[in-house]
């Protein structure tokens, strides 16, 4: 089988979003941060529209999978099964925030540019992508609609300590976190909390149905 081709978009998309991390905090997430990082990581523009066709939306994604991958690569030399499960979602969910905190400026611009309205759809998906990783490295094996709740619960979680994280320090951060984990660990209890609606269970209900194919 011919790997070329991902192996190029893989590299393509690392030099792009290396590229564009120290020109996101006078740039910000936009078309302008995407022609600019495509030229300072060698990129023509036909080979940018390749890896990154939704423009900036593309490159608020590999931002956020750049730290997935930080936070499991952190918690590797750890074993899950040494830890009780509120533990192993603690220590994962500060190395998130951590690989976020490291491209302080940058993520700043970038958790502004989700905070739009015509991007909130795309907060919510990486959001809850960055909990599946974070749930997955714990050993969660749910299936049934707890597998859905657990990864709606966390990145809502996880975006709010960010935000705490970004304006108030690392400090007020694991505060609120620690005020969450027992919430996450008795997620049933916890949405009769939130004032959304039925955000969690609707949103579990509508991935269920994009995984299964139920219509």
């Amino acid at each position: 089988m011919d790997t070329t081709v991902p192996d190029w978009t893989d590299q393509a998309e690392k030099r792009l979003i290396e590229a564009a991390i120290p020109l996101a905090p006078t740039l910000g997430w936009n078309p302008g941060l995407v022609a600019k990082a495509a030229e300072a990581a060698g990129l023509s523009p036909g080979e940018c529209d390749l890896v990154s066709p939704s423009g900036a939306r593309d490159l608020a994604a590999l931002f956020s999978r750049r730290h997935d991958a930080a936070a499991l690569a952190a918690v590797a030399p750890l074993d899950p099964a040494a830890l009780k499960m509120r533990e192993r979602i603690r220590v994962a969910v500060e190395a998130w925030l951590d690989a976020a905190d490291a491209d302080n400026a940058a993520t700043k611009r970038w958790a502004a540019f989700l905070a739009l309205p015509a991007n909130a759809p795309l907060g919510l998906r990486l959001g809850w992508e960055s909990a599946d990783a974070l749930w997955r490295w714990a050993g969660d094996t749910a299936t049934d609609e707890n597998h859905y709740s657990k990864r709606v619960i966390l990145g809502a979680i996880l975006l709010t300590a960010l935000g705490i994280r970004l304006g108030s320090g690392r400090e007020a951060a694991s505060a609120y976190l620690g005020r969450r984990i027992e919430n996450v660990m008795r997620f049933e209890a916890f949405k009769a909390k939130i004032k959304t609606g039925g955000l969690a269970e609707s949103l579990a209900a509508g991935l269920g149905r994009l995984r299964y194919g139920r219509g």
